[in-house]
């Protein structure tokens, strides 16, 4: 048998997790101004006249409003010089003021106004660094809010504004890592927990509740996200829409995690439940291997498509592939983690982004063998100045994927 996969109840697996978000210290209102000012500066060598932030993760990442989206207009205007300006409906006014972290002059609108317009009179009034203003815009604004602010502000020139967003949040601050690192801390907990009560006969169904009761015992609001499979599900990378129920031999797949501070975990492990057959084991070391050769090529100022070339080339050598040919790896090897469950930049053959400090990777080369089982490995790492350092430490073994027994 699997070590540390069965043996426990429900509740006793429940009782062996704690709240675990003691002295997880939220973005303090120092690290908003200072993420202003790389981003006023970013804008100025650039050429861009101002940012529009639309309500979501950009938005909260460089004010501190956590503002859903929706088809009412809700976001910040930037300028290269000057002070920051929230655009809100009127009704709304208390609501964001009450959300507000780093404080700013609330513009609203009322209903029957467009709120496009009102964007067009700010950013007319700004001082501009050419002739034509440049408005940089949020890339996860929708079409209809990039339309109307385009056919609003006509002698303006949109361009799509990742040049600063994303080269801001691609690299992460100590309190940064230090959030995610304890949200992944908690979700390994959990992913432990869940294995141990794991037993034949429970349904897929019956795990993702368990993970959500488990995420909220270590003290998140709940599972942020969850992916539960068994057997020969396990070979589809984001699930299929039936419930499994688990049976002896089976290869269980789960994927999951939580938020903290509104900083992300992600982490994925591969077992089997019982006792692991030739192939299982075959496949499983096969998955390890890949993962680590992944770990090894992200150094300082090596592009990030290395890094998915590395673990492409030991599957080869397994005997998976080649490229995205199944048995084999059908995806990137990894993603970038923070405010947003992938964001920039990614582990796949085509980005060229310089791997340098700050930056965090998913590392997920998964095995996938249609009509059989897959294996998905996933822990995360960041940069350092000295090369990659992991958030959790990767499965030990097959036998042991706790390391219980190490």
């Amino acid at each position: 048998m699997t070590i540390g996969v069965g043996g426990s109840s429900a509740e006793q697996a429940l009782a062996t997790l704690q709240d675990m978000t003691a002295g997880a210290t939220p973005i303090g209102l120092d690290e908003y101004r200072q993420r202003i000012a790389t981003a006023q500066q970013r804008m100025r060598e650039l050429g861009m006249d101002a940012l529009y932030l639309h309500a979501g993760s950009s938005l909260k990442y460089f004010t501190g409003l956590q503002w859903y989206p929706s088809e009412r207009m809700v976001g910040a205007l930037l300028p290269a010089s000057g002070e920051l300006q929230y655009i809100a409906p009127w009704f709304e006014l208390g609501t964001v003021q009450d959300f507000m972290q780093l404080p700013g002059t609330v513009q609203s609108w009322h209903e029957h106004e467009s709120p496009y317009a009102l964007l067009a009179s700010l950013l007319q009034a700004l001082p501009r660094q050419g002739g034509q203003p440049v408005l940089g815009m949020d890339e996860s604004a929708p079409f209809f809010t990039v339309d109307g602010i385009a056919k609003s502000c006509p002698a303006a020139r949109l361009v799509n504004a990742s040049a600063v967003t994303a080269w801001c949040r691609m690299r992460k601050s100590a309190a940064e890592l230090a959030l995610m690192q304890r949200a992944k801390d908690m979700t390994l907990a959990v992913h432990q927990a869940t294995a141990s009560m794991l037993h034949a006969g429970i349904t897929t169904t019956e795990v993702q509740a368990f993970i959500q009761q488990a995420h909220r015992k270590v003290g998140a609001a709940g599972s942020t996200f969850c992916i539960v499979l068994f057997g020969a599900a396990t070979a589809f990378p984001h699930g299929v829409k039936e419930a499994q129920t688990l049976r002896d031999g089976d290869m269980v797949l789960i994927d999951t995690g939580c938020a903290l501070h509104g900083y992300l975990s992600d982490i994925t492990r591969s077992y089997v439940f019982g006792t692991p057959d030739a192939r299982q084991r075959q496949v499983w070391n096969a998955e390890k291997a890949a993962q680590a050769a992944a770990f090894a090529a992200a150094q300082p100022g090596v592009a990030c498509g290395e890094v998915d070339r590395a673990a492409r080339q030991q599957l080869e050598q397994d005997g998976f592939g080649p490229g995205y040919a199944l048995p084999g790896l059908p995806h990137r090897t990894g993603h970038g983690i923070g405010l947003d469950i992938h964001e920039w930049p990614y582990l796949v053959s085509s980005d060229a982004t310089p791997l340098a400090a700050g930056m965090c990777f998913s590392n997920e080369p998964m095995i996938c063998v249609p009509g059989e089982f897959g294996v998905r490995l996933e822990d995360h790492f960041y940069m350092t100045e000295h090369g990659p350092r992991w958030f959790t430490p990767p499965s030990h073994s097959i036998d042991d994927p706790f390391g219980l027994q190490a």
